[in-house]
């Protein structure tokens, strides 16, 4: 992978607009979200995110059937 690039789900571009999105949706529906939950839920999803991802590495790592030369 180019050390330019990083994948979509660490991108804080991606997951506000993401928020932003659901966000609409849940004014529509008559729940009221303001600006300030929108950057906390998006500080918190690019946080689990990258958690989740190292899990899943590891978690992969270690139930791999051949080994890492």
């Amino acid at each position: 992978m180019n050390d330019e690039m990083k994948p979509w789900y660490k991108s804080r571009t991606v997951w506000g607009a993401l928020i932003a999105i659901a966000a609409s949706l849940a004014n529509a529906a008559g729940v009221e979200v303001t600006t300030g939950d929108e950057g906390e839920l998006t500080d918190l999803l690019v946080a689990a995110a990258g958690t989740i991802g190292g899990v899943i590495a590891i978690y992969g790592r270690i139930s791999a059937r051949r080994p890492v030369r």
